[in-house]
């Protein structure tokens, strides 16, 4: 497919996001014009636990989101809003912030586009393991105001499926876990 992005015209410059009008040229030579949200990314990490018989678990993030006018649970998961820092040291960061956990092993699952028909953000998904609690470092009314959930990752599986879990991100981060540990890869050192 051979379309042509021309430019961007910025509407909005936010606090995190900018909203464009982008100029674009189709195959066949005719133009046209989409709205974007321009954004530096987000990254997320499954904070996988397991008990003293080996059964695993992860700890989620029950949050308020204004976008929705309600709490949502998800895997710990934050804006990419500092410039330059690594991907690996933003997850580590908000895994630190949100769920109050330190990882001495952190390992990639994927990278999703979480809304590909308006925005160009990009989520890297990471497994957190050999977690040990830190005191958490909330930011901003919707952290202080969460509450962590630390459950049975087969809940966590049955609660996507049933619905209780829609979040893109967690969806992703919490099947790819589960899939991983059905392969045998229990996210120990080797």
């Amino acid at each position: 497919m051979n379309f042509r992005h021309l430019g961007d015209r910025e509407v909005h410059q936010g606090y995190h996001w900018r909203v464009v009008v982008a100029d674009f040229e189709d195959p066949d030579g005719q133009s046209f014009q989409r709205d974007v949200v321009r954004s530096l990314g987000a990254v997320a990490a499954v904070p996988l636990l397991f008990d003293a018989e080996g059964n695993p678990s992860v700890v989620l993030v029950e949050q308020w989101r204004p976008t929705y006018d309600r709490a949502i649970l998800e895997i710990p998961a934050g804006m990419r809003d500092i410039p330059d820092e690594p991907v690996e040291t933003t997850a580590r960061r908000e895994l630190v912030e949100e769920a109050g956990l330190d990882c001495a092993r952190l390992d990639l699952l994927t990278e999703i586009y979480p809304s590909p028909g308006m925005s160009d953000s990009v989520t890297t998904i990471y497994l957190a393991t050999e977690c040990t609690t830190v005191a958490r470092d909330l930011h901003g009314p919707e952290e202080v105001h969460s509450r962590l959930i630390h459950l049975p990752l087969s809940d966590a599986v049955a609660m996507i499926v049933d619905g209780r879990i829609a979040d893109a991100k967690s969806v992703a981060g919490l099947l790819l876990t589960e899939r991983r540990l059905r392969a045998g890869d229990h996210g120990a050192p080797a």
